[in-house]
């Protein structure tokens, strides 16, 4: 099953737990738009056929849905009931850190499960990248070239807000490798006061224009942060325009590294079934697949490397 958001490579992992499953003689299951489709046993039989040309298609062909009466005790047993009605003996469940909440919970109960690491927010504890992150990256900055054309054509200034919930990870990469004068992100508090001075500056130093890219999550947002400098336009030196990329970012092709990724993660995924390795999750961890308990994933924050604002900061002059 794939629940929350969705995530491009998705269904490369689909097709991988179920070719996988295939390969092993067993009988394989989609369920049909995440914890709501498992509470109320919406359960297809897939084969090798099911999976067919669907590793370059984002999103996820289960579909996904937010269940948060999942929490509740009554609800899971539910869900047990139908699994139990249906003969399934284990789970798969692909998704980020509220459906590795929702795993754990099942497991905790007793049902073998397995989670994949997949999330474009790359907030994940238990993976250093997650399924997705490669393609919202790479749209991303397709994105920020495109209106650096634009900006430095029109001498003006480019606020880019991208997605990440309270995780600056993809503002973070994104603003590195798209050259931005400024990174805003949810890790660091920063006043609007200390942008305009690092606009200034970039315009003192006769720069044609300036890129700042803002998380969704951070204190000040990309519109805030927006208004701020229209009401010191004199002061920055630079008219602003705001671009709110939003679910644009999770809705491409998946790139390579996330068809990759999705299908090791998903053989990897019931390779550990068949062993008897039960509630992890599967995920990257030094280039190699690896596990990690969903007891210490749910609980656990996946820190930022700091180090790289720095060095955003050093390559920003």
């Amino acid at each position: 099953m794939t629940s929350g958001g969705d995530a491009p490579g998705m269904n490369a992992a689909i097709r991988a737990v179920i070719r996988t499953s295939v390969g092993k003689g067993w009988e394989a299951f989609g369920v049909r738009n995440g914890f709501a489709g498992l509470v109320g046993g919406t359960f297809t039989p897939m084969g090798s056929r099911d999976v067919s040309e669907i590793m370059q298609r984002g999103g996820t062909i289960l579909g996904s849905a937010r269940a948060p009466q999942f929490a509740e005790e009554n609800v899971r047993r539910q869900a047990l009931h139908h699994l139990a009605a249906n003969g399934i003996e284990a789970l798969v469940v692909i998704g980020g850190n509220g459906s590795q909440t929702g795993a754990h919970a099942l497991s905790a109960m007793g049902f073998p499960v397995v989670g994949i690491a997949s999330t474009i927010d790359n907030d994940l504890y238990g993976s250093d990248v997650t399924l997705g992150v490669d393609t919202a990256l790479n749209i991303a900055l397709e994105a920020i070239d495109r209106l650096k054309v634009t900006a430095s054509s029109h001498q003006r200034a480019f606020l880019v807000e991208v997605m990440g919930r309270d995780c600056g990870y993809l503002a973070l990469m994104a603003g590195i490798a798209g050259g931005a004068e400024a990174i805003v992100i949810p890790e660091v508090d920063v006043h609007p006061d200390k942008i305009a001075e690092e606009v200034r500056a970039a315009h003192d130093r006769g720069k044609p224009h300036v890129l700042i890219v803002v998380a969704e999550g951070a204190r000040c947002s990309g519109e805030a942060l927006k208004e701020y400098m229209i009401e010191n336009r004199s002061r920055v030196g630079f008219q602003f325009r705001l671009t709110i990329l939003g679910h644009v970012q999770r809705g491409g092709t998946p790139t390579f590294a996330d068809r990759m990724l999705g299908t090791r993660l998903g053989a990897a995924a019931v390779e550990q079934i068949a062993k008897g390795n039960t509630g992890i999750l599967t995920g990257l961890q030094g280039g190699q697949i690896s596990t990690t308990p969903l007891s210490e994933v749910v609980v656990r924050k996946k820190p930022l490397d700091m180090s790289l604002l720095e060095l955003a900061g050093v390559l920003a002059v």
